[in-house]
């Protein structure tokens, strides 16, 4: 026991290290650190309501009483741009985690069982990739309506096949070892199997490519709602807003500008982020 903790934390020191020698991923964990607080303190934080109009001051310029200007309503983007974090970031997370959970169980059992079982999850997951995730986005979205919860869902299943895929390839390797097969020997049922030995040794690379989806989700979220198909206005979303925008891109180019900026670093921040967990989690770039 003496050796147990230096041991533990002599790996959590190397961990950090590699992953504090990315200095991409650094500051994609500043960004990632300055986001989330304020999506979650976006009404303390935003100077207006994001929902309060003034037609006498509509479309007026960047200034100090408007940090990023107003739109064609007059509502003050800044504050807008800040409360579209908040539906960003819970599309982005709740579309990942659900697309994790569904699509790693599918790769998993699809990988363990093999034959009949994998064979009729793959050709399904194989469908689904088959449509571009915008085209396949929109077919689900006309069909269930739209709306944050449909949101998610509808950006979850995009996610399920990439996840399935990802966890197919590592199962089938998996269930061939030794450890394996001394566990079924053992009369080790298959879920506890799956819980026990398989999900462990494949969710290193399932969260790494979880955080570099979450960028994905978001983009997804974007496309959707930039289509009319994402949250129904009024509440502002950085997708809906650009479409807002785009008539006015030559008279007011902030309105589109600033919200496209905001989706391009929240973007950039967990890309950058995931990096950096590839660094910790592949023995290959440790050193």
């Amino acid at each position: 026991m003496e050796t147990l903790v230096p041991k533990q934390n002599s790996q959590l020191r190397r961990v950090i290290q590699t992953f504090l020698k990315n200095k991409l991923s650094v500051v994609g964990l500043l960004i990632i650190f300055v986001l989330v607080p304020v999506a979650i303190f976006a009404p303390y934080i935003s100077p207006y309501d994001p929902t309060d109009q003034n037609v006498f001051n509509k479309l007026s310029i960047p200034s100090h009483s408007h940090f990023l200007g107003t739109d064609m309503l007059g509502r003050d983007v800044f504050s807008r741009v800040i409360w579209g974090a908040r539906v960003s970031l819970v599309v982005g997370v709740l579309s990942v985690f659900l697309g994790m959970v569904i699509g790693t169980m599918m790769g998993i059992i699809a990988g363990y069982k093999g034959k009949r079982v994998g064979n009729v999850i793959m050709r399904i997951v194989d469908i689904l990739m088959s449509f571009p995730d915008e085209v396949l986005g929109i077919m689900i979205m006309v069909v269930i309506g739209s709306g944050l919860f449909n949101l998610i869902i509808v950006i979850g299943v995009l996610l399920i096949p990439r996840f399935a895929r990802l966890t197919h390839g590592p199962a089938l390797v998996l269930r061939e070892r030794e450890f394996i097969e001394a566990a079924r020997a053992l009369g080790m049922r298959d879920l506890k199997i799956i819980f026990s030995h398989i999900l462990p040794n494949i969710f290193g690379e399932v969260a790494v490519m979880g955080a570099l989806w979450i960028g994905l989700a978001i983009r997804l979220e974007a496309n959707l709602s930039f289509l009319g198909l994402g949250v129904s206005p009024p509440i502002p979303t950085w997708g809906n807003m650009i479409r807002s925008g785009i008539d006015h891109l030559n008279n007011a180019p902030w309105l589109s500008v600033f919200p496209g900026l905001a989706i391009l670093i929240a973007v950039l921040g967990f890309n950058m982020v995931g990096d950096g967990l590839r660094d910790v989690t592949d023995p290959k770039l440790r050193y």
